[in-house]
């Protein structure tokens, strides 16, 4: 990312400080997630009024009633999606961008579905700034996925519906997975991996997501 190529990315400390402190710390341990995360400049994709705080450990608001995800679930949720290189990804709910950007910086492809028009506008506007140039942002129903580019190797959720949505895991390749907050009041994030004999689901952390529209 172009932000990232210059020593004079004055952020550049603070994303280290935040992977070191609320990553490592926590027992993240994946290289090329901890890597992302200090590559792609977290303060780009927040409000202006929210950028002081954009390395900060909690979720921020974006507008539309949405948020950022603090980063610690960020880097939980794209460790246990295990994505490689060569993976196609289906994300649903781009929000302000950044999980899509460090989507980019794992993945061959990402395909992210947003609901709310002035969201998608505004993601992809940092991304192309930022010279990202393997995703593509559709705006829509994420709870329809992208049938046309399926199966996806990942599919990745921002937002919690009350149960997995049926036509994301028909979208969701042989040895894929799945991973997403579910829930109302109580969510919890899921993993679902799609195996020769079906489909195997896990229940690993509690959370607060928005709810998926």
């Amino acid at each position: 990312m172009t932000e990232d190529s210059t020593n004079e990315d004055p952020t550049r400390q603070a994303r280290h400080t935040m992977v070191r402190e609320q990553l490592i710390k926590r027992g993240i341990q994946a290289c090329s997630v901890l890597n992302a995360l200090e590559r792609v400049p977290r303060h780009r994709f927040v409000p202006a009024a929210e950028r002081s705080a954009a390395y900060s450990d909690h979720p921020l608001p974006i507008g539309a009633g949405q948020t950022i995800s603090q980063p610690y679930v960020v880097a939980y949720m794209l460790e246990q999606a295990a994505i490689q290189p060569p993976d196609r990804v289906l994300e649903i709910g781009t929000g302000c961008g950044y999980q899509t950007a460090l989507l980019a910086e794992l993945a061959a492809a990402v395909y992210s579905v947003e609901v709310v028009p002035e969201l998608a506008e505004k993601a992809g506007k940092v991304l192309a700034e930022l010279n990202v140039d393997n995703v593509q942002i559709r705006v829509g129903d994420g709870s329809c996925g992208w049938p046309e580019e399926a199966p996806f190797d990942v599919i990745i959720g921002s937002a919690a519906p009350p149960e997995i949505p049926p036509a994301l895991l028909e979208q969701l390749a042989l040895q894929g997975r799945l991973v997403m907050p579910v829930g109302r009041a109580h969510q919890q994030i899921v993993l679902v991996r799609r195996t020769d004999s079906g489909l195997e689901r896990r229940t690993l952390l509690p959370v607060r997501f928005v709810p998926m529209v």
